[in-house]
């Protein structure tokens, strides 16, 4: 899953970027509303946490210049502006949520997921691929009848690969999909992490579900 944080608050803006890091999640930030704006055109999210009172650009036009052009990306405001009236502003706008600074971490999580949850209707309920079936909602996954026990980033390196599945994804892709687009650290992280799964994944079940293709990339099976 992948979030854009759209807040000009330095702090806070890295504490929710380590926030949605440990749960998992891929963390763009964008310190002002045009920033914002750019990287909510060129890039696909799953959600936007949204401030208000933003450097050139405010968070209400971020949302009516999104929701014009036709992106109906879920949208939840995360603002120090309390009035009743402004909330009323944000929702009629076409944001979908509304928190009040400051907000608990677990509360904004589960506001996040109720939304994801109704939020995407594209994508089906529970994902399914390489004979694994995956809830986004609750970040579990299972072979057949069989929990499997994944950490976090585990289990988002298992979804991207799953929402490609019968895709070839590079390392690059895998990287900026799972960790972040600005990732300086070792790019052999995603081999790492690939082969953490098919211990978890594969191996334990004598399948191959995840296809090594060599000097390119990873393929998710569609079925095996």
């Amino acid at each position: 899953m992948r979030v854009l944080i759209v807040e000009d608050e330095a702090d806070l803006a890295q504490g929710l970027r380590l926030g949605f890091e440990a749960e998992g999640w891929a963390v763009d930030v964008a310190a002002d509303g045009v920033e914002g704006l750019w990287r909510a055109q060129e890039n696909p999210y799953d959600i936007l946490v949204i401030d208000i009172m933003l450097p050139k650009l405010g968070g209400y036009e971020l949302c009516r210049r999104l929701r014009a052009g036709d992106d109906w990306t879920p949208i939840l405001f995360l603002t120090a502006k309390d009035g009743l009236w402004d909330q009323v502003e944000g929702l009629d706008l076409g944001g979908d949520d509304y928190l009040v600074k400051p907000a608990p971490f677990a509360l904004l999580m589960a506001r996040v997921r109720a939304l994801i949850r109704r939020g995407a209707p594209q994508r089906p309920a529970i994902i399914e691929a390489g004979g694994i079936q995956f809830d986004p909602a609750t970040r579990r996954a299972w072979r057949g009848t069989t929990a499997l026990e994944l950490t976090a980033r585990e289990l988002s390196v298992l979804e991207y690969l799953m929402r490609r599945a019968g895709e070839l994804v590079t390392k690059q892709e895998l990287l900026a999909g799972v960790w972040d687009e600005a990732f300086d650290g070792d790019p052999n992280i995603a081999e790492v992490y690939v082969l953490r799964l098919r211990n978890k994944i594969d191996r334990p079940f004598n399948v191959g579900s995840i296809e090594t293709v060599r000097g390119a990339g990873y393929r998710m099976a569609r079925h095996v």
